[in-house]
């Protein structure tokens, strides 16, 4: 088993080589879906809702894996060649203060309109209601994250990595973003 590990692993290198925004994108949508499956089971749902699946893979594949490519990247540009426990601190800093609101409600914006279809102004309201302890809890949680990441992965690997985490933090997002938990027999 481990030699078929192995050799998966070895071609996820070279695609995230010859291919980083795909595999990157390809990734983040794979590990979105599968929280959203998570995430379903847990709130009871009997018969999966392949829809939902696909539409969070959408948001992966076409937002928050290209979003954490690009993101990592221009963080590196803006801090070139510095090292250090203040440098990773000011990248966990700027990172807290940028993207993480915005993704969170993005998040929380695109799943309440497209995935589960609601209207735009009953969208704004949940948001405007849960938002706040939502952040609140991402900055409690995403900064270690952060630090870990900024710290010890390389650049190919960061989108990996907060993906992998990201995939738990959706779960979360996602039962908190959900109106009704819908259970179908």
């Amino acid at each position: 088993m481990s030699e078929i590990v192995k050799k998966g692993w070895n071609k996820y290198l070279l695609q995230l080589q010859l291919n980083p925004l795909r595999t990157k994108a390809i990734t983040s949508g794979v590990l979105i879906g599968s929280s959203d499956i998570i995430a379903q089971k847990i709130t009871g749902v009997k018969k999966l809702q392949f829809r939902r699946v696909l539409l969070l893979m959408l948001y992966g594949l076409l937002y928050s894996g290209p979003f954490g490519h690009f993101f990592h990247k221009l963080m590196d540009l803006i801090f070139k060649g510095k090292k250090g426990n203040k440098t990773v601190a000011k990248k966990v800093l700027l990172e807290q203060l940028t993207s993480s609101p915005w993704n969170n409600m993005l998040f929380m914006m695109y799943y309440g309109v497209v995935v589960e279809g609601r209207p735009f102004g009953a969208v704004k309201n949940k948001v405007r209601k849960d938002y706040p302890s939502v952040q609140l809890t991402a900055w409690k949680f995403w900064p270690v994250v952060g630090w870990i990441n900024y710290q010890y992965m390389p650049l190919q690997f960061r989108v990996l990595f907060h993906s992998i985490v990201a995939s738990c933090w959706a779960i979360f997002l996602n039962l908190r973003a959900r109106s009704v938990v819908i259970k179908k027999a």
